[in-house]
This record gives C-alpha cells, structure tokens and sequence, in this order.
C-alpha cells in the first residue's frame, strides 16, 4: 500500500524541539510534492509546511519556528519543529501530492493522495 511512513514525534517541553520524519513506502517520493499536516484534538486537520523541488512555504503559525526538508536520495521528509509551545500538540501526518512536475499545487486536504498514519507529538508547559 502506497502511503508516508512516520516516525519521531513524541513528548517535549515547551521551548523544546523534535525532528520527525517519514519514508516512502510504494510510490516515489522524488515526484511527489511533501506536505507535513497536522490535527490538534477536535479542530480539523491543516497543513503546515509543504516541500517541492524549488521551494517550501509554511503556514503562519509554523513559520519561523519550522523547517520542512527532503532527501530525496533516501525518500525522505523531514519536518524539524524549534521553539515549540503546547499548542502545537497534535497528530502529525506526511502527504504525498501527486502534480506535474511534483509542484505543490494545492493545499486542499481532498487532493493529497498519500497520507502516513501520524505520529504523535505532546508538547507541556
């Protein structure tokens, strides 16, 4: 089955930092724009960062504070997360979002055709 696997979250204080990632499983990662997504309990999902081969962008409230990168030697994304405040807790996603040339073209959840099974991050005050 095609889909992001993820691993690395877990719990940190607030003002701390953790690096989570996720591999390609059955597709190819190169062609495929990364977004890193995340759901707090009860609000809907949303993007925060999104990777293609030129460029990546960030949603306000990640902006400064995250770094979305790719190794697309390895497939993998990364999602290095600094200075985080207890409302970053969350369920973390990667999608993967097929487009020509592998563009970030959309930012709307219904588009993304992969999507990993999520990884937990806590952070406490």
């Amino acid at each position: 089955q095609e889909r992001p696997v993820e691993a690395g979250g877990g719990s940190v204080q607030a003002g701390g930092s953790l690096t989570p990632s996720c591999a390609a499983s059955g597709y190819t990662h190169r062609e495929y724009c990364m977004g890193g997504w995340r759901q707090a309990p009860g609000k809907q999902r949303g993007g925060g960062a999104f990777i293609d081969y030129q460029r990546s962008s960030y949603t306000d409230s990640v902006k400064g504070r995250f770094a979305i990168s790719r190794d697309n030697a390895k497939s993998t994304l990364y999602l290095q997360m600094n200075s985080l405040q207890p409302e970053d807790t969350a369920m973390y996603y990667c999608a993967a979002l097929r487009s020509d040339g592998g563009y970030c073209i959309s930012n709307n959840r219904g588009d993304w055709n992969y999507w990993g099974r999520g990884t937990q991050v806590t952070v406490s005050s």
